[in-house]
This record gives structure tokens, C-alpha cells and sequence, in this order.
């Protein structure tokens, strides 16, 4: 019983989201002593999502290893590749097959990832519920991060934590070290940042025309909008008011402007569509492209500018 309190007491420690996880990764190796122990969190959209590896302990290991976070999505596993996974992932219960235990990792909002333990024999009733009572106060200390560290309106970073992150952005742009020829060339490039602002236009009427719920629908879709436009691995803040802010990982400026031009066409094209829609219903009312396509009266084809109306 002392192990766990001081376990848990270590679990609990950290700010860092990085840190917290291999620390749960850590603490559980050491007290069920598994053949591994690994954090999972699925990645990207649609049909294309993956599984980043956020910490895998096997025995002996002295370190965790994990995927970078600037890691290209098409090299990471697909979804569907872990069945067990998936099942943990879809209905936030523990999946377990002989000595394979997959436990769902649940926030505030939804499950945002999994814990799969395997061992040699499968994990008896009292190990897995020792395990969920560990899971439910990282939970409990996650959504702590999130409540202190996210934008409780949009769910994106808030201002606050911006400054943490551009520090450690800072930090890691660096001199490189020296190594092989072109290495620090490489290096360097690897780990390049760009900072990008975004404002909405005339949010001020909106909210003096339409009222405050009005606005707020809007700056939730701005903040789905960039959820879909920027990678998983770029973050995402709400500076204030109407006043967006990205930390964006690329090579180059032009890969950064691309970006940022893509969510700028992606907001005006959804609200052509959206318009189209109104004015095809009868004109003279207030329509939102996402409820649209939530409800089914607006399809969009994977050919931009393709819709169709029921």
C-alpha cells in the first residue's frame, strides 16, 4: 500500500501531459511487473485516423519510448489494425483476451485514448480494478489540467498556457548539435515553429446584431474549423475574445501559409454552402453549416464545392 500512495503521489506530481503519461506507464510497470505497459491515443480524421504511441514500457526497459510528436501521421498504424483497441476506444470499457488488457482513457468530454497492459497470465478482477481506481484519479487530474489550462467555451489552449508553450518551443529551436554532415541543417529544421494569429472579422456586429449565443456558435465553429485544418501534433489556443492564435510545426513559411490559407477557404466555403441552403429553404434566416450536415439536409461530396440539398 505505501508503493501505491507514493505512486500515485509521483502520478500527480506533473503539469507536463508528456510526463504524466509515461509516469502512469512507469507506475503501473512497477507495481503489476507486466510483460509491457502502453499508452495509445488515436490521431488525425475520418478514415485516416492512427495510434500514436504516448509511452510503451516493455520489461527492462529503463526508459519509455514514444512516437514524436512531429511524427508524419501516414507512418503510424491505422486504427483498425488492433481490434481490442478499438472495442476499449468506441465503448469506453476495459477490452481484455487472454493476457491482453486494454482499459479506455476517459476526460471530462469523451475517451481519448487507451492503456493496454499484457502480461503472462491475464490480469485478475482485484489487478483490474486497481488499475481503474489509478485511472480514475488520472482522469480526475487531467480534466484539473484541462479546467486550468483550455478554454472552457471552445476547448482550445487558453492564453495562459501559451506562454508555457512558446517558452518550450523556444527552447527546443536552439542551437543543434553538431553531428554528420547536414545534421544540424536537419536538426535545426526539425524543429522550426511558426506562429500564426487569426481574427474574426466583424465579430463585433455579430454579437451586437445577433446576440452573444450567436457569437459564441461562431467562435465554436472557428475553433472546429481549425480542429480539421491544422495537424495533430500543432497547438491551438484562443488568445481572446475573437482572437486565435497556432504554434505550427513545418519546414518552411510557405507550408505555414498554405495552412492558414486552407482554413480561410474552408471557413468562407462552408458558409457559401450554408447560404446556398438558406436561400434554397426560403431566404431570411440564419442557418449553420455544421447543424446542416449534422441533420442531413446538406451532403457535401468529397469534390469541393459539391452539394446537395434534401
Amino acid at each position: 500500500m505505501p508503493d501505491l500512495v507514493a505512486r500515485l503521489a509521483e502520478l500527480t506530481g506533473f503539469r507536463d501531459r508528456d510526463l504524466l503519461d509515461v509516469t502512469l506507464a512507469g507506475a503501473l510497470r512497477d507495481l503489476l511487473r507486466p510483460r509491457s505497459v502502453a499508452i495509445y491515443r488515436p490521431v488525425g480524421e475520418g478514415a485516416g485516423r492512427r495510434w500514436m504511441t504516448r509511452a510503451c514500457l516493455v520489461q527492462g526497459d529503463a526508459v519509455a519510448s514514444a512516437d514524436s510528436a512531429w511524427a508524419d501521421l501516414e507512418s503510424l498504424p491505422p486504427l483498425g489494425a488492433f481490434p481490442a483497441r478499438c472495442e476499449a476506444l468506441a465503448r469506453a470499457t476495459v477490452s481484455a483476451t487472454d493476457g491482453l488488457c486494454v482499459f479506455p482513457l476517459a476526460s471530462d468530454r469523451d475517451v481519448v485514448g487507451v492503456l493496454e497492459i499484457e502480461s503472462d497470465t491475464p490480469l485478475d478482477d482485484a489487478a483490474q480494478r486497481m488499475v481503474g481506481s489509478i485511472l480514475r484519479i488520472y482522469s480526475n487530474f487531467q480534466s484539473l489540467l484541462d479546467y486550468s489550462e483550455r478554454d472552457t467555451l471552445t476547448g482550445l489552449l487558453n492564453r495562459k498556457t501559451f506562454d508555457e508553450s512558446f517558452f518550450k518551443a523556444f527552447l527546443q529551436a536552439g542551437p543543434a548539435s553538431v553531428g554528420a554532415a547536414g545534421g544540424r541543417r536537419a536538426a535545426a529544421c526539425a524543429r522550426r515553429h511558426w506562429l500564426g494569429m487569426i481574427d474574426i472579422d466583424f465579430f463585433k456586429a455579430v454579437n451586437d446584431n445577433h446576440g452573444h449565443q450567436i457569437g459564441d456558435e461562431v467562435l465554436l465553429l472557428v475553433s472546429r474549423l481549425m480542429n480539421g485544418s491544422f495537424r495533430f501534433h500543432d497547438r491551438l489556443y484562443r488568445f481572446g475574445g475573437e482572437e486565435f492564435v497556432v504554434l505550427m510545426h513545418c519546414e518552411s513559411e510557405q507550408d505555414a501559409a498554405n495552412a492558414f490559407e486552407r482554413l480561410r477557404r474552408d471557413a468562407i466555403e462552408r458558409a457559401d454552402r450554408a447560404v446556398y441552403c438558406a436561400k434554397a429553404r426560403g431566404r431570411n434566416q440564419v442557418l449553420s453549416h455544421a447543424a446542416l450536415v449534422a441533420s442531413g439536409a446538406l451532403q457535401v461530396s468529397e469534390k469541393v464545392g459539391e452539394v446537395e440539398l434534401f
